[in-house]
């Protein structure tokens, strides 16, 4: 059972936590039984900070921290309840050293092959006359680890079954990792020369997962919508419920709410002499209660009303936010000196975590600035960023990058990666079908998001944004899969984007 920290104790288990972490040089760090990843022992550091134990390290996505309230240690490996993002996520992380690691990778890996075995025989009773040809599992995200999806292949005497589904906990904001999985496996499998061929794609979707899913589906290209087969795991793999793909012209006529208000466009004395240091690189954010300050994207400051009269917290993400006064002006001062050093394109350290982190985000906040760089045919504002298309937040559902308008009054969705993700294609399908809907109810226009504007009659575009290098080698197979109507525009940037964006080529995907 984890234990509690109590203020008394947090230097004493920080100490217990830096000598567990000193004996192995090398760990794996896994958050919530999900994607595991591996570490030095440099890279991870425990700290006592305003009362509160840190835990921080590099991540895939740049440096993170987690506030740690809970923990728990043996010879093996060390647990540690922890929360980041003041409490919206609450992860269970597990350190485990890399001696020992193999014995748990192993015993993973058997759960999920056997989780494996059991979907295998269940599909093949639905199917008469069927058997199990293969049963194993997808590649693990790196070298020797376990895959999350089954891969089984049904033989009849006329055709090939392929069936996957998730043998991992899943959420439903990993619709679009499973489904782009599914399909590149799908399409591989289907080219094989022998026969019989792979003509079906069933997959076995948890219930967390099913709406997403379906959702996705039927933005797919009609000869792939036909192959694919959709079953409900009911009961932990005891029993699969077959499910009907929705066609388009169903999902629009499914109930949509109206897009949430817009917070309203102001500048408060305050924000403007904290912009008027860096206006080329600081910008606003308005939200429901204030307004957050952004550094080429990073957040960096909060203006809030306290007792009506307007206050400034500052921090960067993993730090503690403290409120602005004459008692830590200095730490101010060094924090805009820290982000005009560090996270500039002529910065000298890219390892820096100021440089590195939300670098999505450092995109945007040049694309906002300009969106012609990207097309000359959008006009320059307003242009919505982080756009949520529902009031609160919907599990599963992110807020779009940029939502922005064309002079012919064609809205554009635009999806911004600047690293390698297998699931961009999917992100903009979902996106547009969003926006499509709210569009045809004529909630975007009534809402007056883009002014006195004219809206034309016709769906969005979708802008698929990423540097040149950095496109996935999957793309252009994914953005074959949605259907053809659905215009979907690959935009290949400059590698060097930091420093100034600049088209390299731009071309259509399907």
């Amino acid at each position: 059972m984890l234990e509690r920290l109590s203020p008394a104790r947090l230097e004493a288990v920080r100490s217990n936590i830096a000598e567990f972490l000193k004996a192995h040089v090398e760990w794996y760090l896994t958050l919530n039984g999900g994607t595991t990843q591996a570490l030095h022992r440099g890279e991870l550091d425990i700290t006592v900070a305003h009362g509160r134990l840190l835990l921080t390290c590099w991540t895939e996505q740049g440096s993170r921290a987690w506030k740690i309230f809970a923990w728990d240690g043996t010879e093996e490996k060390l647990l540690l309840q922890a929360s980041r993002r003041m409490g919206a996520e609450r992860p269970l992380i597990e350190l485990v050293p890399r001696a020992s690691a193999s014995a748990i990778v192993l015993t993973v890996k058997t759960a999920r092959q056997k989780r494996c075995d059991q979907l295998a025989q269940l599909a093949c009773a639905i199917q008469t006359g069927a058997n199990v040809e293969r049963a194993g599992l997808s590649p693990g995200a790196r070298r020797g680890q376990p895959g999350r999806y089954a891969r089984i292949v049904l033989r009849q005497k006329h055709q090939r079954i392929a069936v996957t589904g998730c043998v991992a906990s899943s959420r439903a904001s990993d619709a679009d990792a499973f489904l782009s999985a599914a399909l590149l496996w799908f399409t591989r499998a289907s080219e094989r020369a022998r026969a019989p061929y792979v003509q079906q794609l069933w997959l076995v979707v948890e219930s967390a997962l099913l709406k997403p899913t379906l959702q996705r589906i039927a933005l797919l290209r009609e000869s792939l919508r036909e192959a694919i087969v959709v079953y409900e795991d009911v009961e932990e793999l005891t029993q699969l419920r077959i499910i009907d793909v929705p066609t388009r012209e169903q999902l629009w006529r499914r109930r949509t709410a109206h897009f949430p208000p817009i917070p309203a466009s102001f500048t408060t004395e305050i924000t403007k002499q904290i912009i008027a240091v860096v206006p080329e690189a600081i910008d606003i954010v308005g939200a429901r209660h204030g307004q957050t300050l952004r550094y080429l994207g990073l957040p960096f400051a909060r203006v809030r009303q306290l007792l009506g009269v307007e206050r400034v917290w500052f921090g960067v993400e993993g730090l503690r936010r403290r409120m602005l006064d004459e008692t830590n002006e200095s730490e101010w001062n060094n924090l805009l000196s820290s982000l005009a050093q560090h996270r500039s394109a002529s910065a000298s350290d890219h390892y820096h975590a100021l440089y590195r982190n939300a670098g999505e985000a450092w995109l945007e906040s040049l694309l906002r600035r300009d969106i012609t760089r990207l097309d000359p045919g959008l006009i320059i504002a307003p242009v919505h960023a982080q756009f949520r298309t529902a009031r609160g937040g919907v599990a599963g559902v992110r807020p779009i990058d940029l939502l922005a308008l064309r002079h012919d009054g064609r809205l554009v969705v635009i999806e911004l990666k600047v690293s390698e993700a297998r699931e961009h294609v999917l992100q903009g399908a979902d996106y547009w079908q969003r926006v499509e809907a709210h569009r045809r109810r004529g909630h975007i226009s009534r809402t007056k998001l883009f002014g006195d504007r004219r809206i034309r009659d016709e769906p969005p575009l979708i802008y698929l944004v990423a540097p040149t290098l950095r496109v996935h080698p999957s793309f252009n197979t994914l953005a074959r899969s949605i259907a053809s109507d659905i215009e979907i525009y690959r935009f290949d940037i400059n590698e060097d984007w930091r420093a100034g964006v600049r088209v390299m080529r731009r071309m259509r995907v399907n």
